[in-house]
């Protein structure tokens, strides 16, 4: 029966922590961002268009 519990404990501490860590990974992310302004964020959208249609 001891073993129920310990897993039980096991399962709820990943299912809680397992969300932290994904949100802490995605704030780093988001803070390492390179900010442009729009003129060149727009000078490096057309660049990615590959204008052969």
């Amino acid at each position: 029966m001891a073993a129920h519990g310990a897993i039980f404990v096991l399962v709820l501490l990943v299912g809680l922590l397992a969300p932290l860590g994904l949100y802490y990974l995605v704030r780093r992310e988001h803070d390492d961002r390179e900010e442009m302004s729009r003129e060149e964020a727009e000078r490096a959208a057309r660049r990615d268009v590959d204008d052969e249609r």
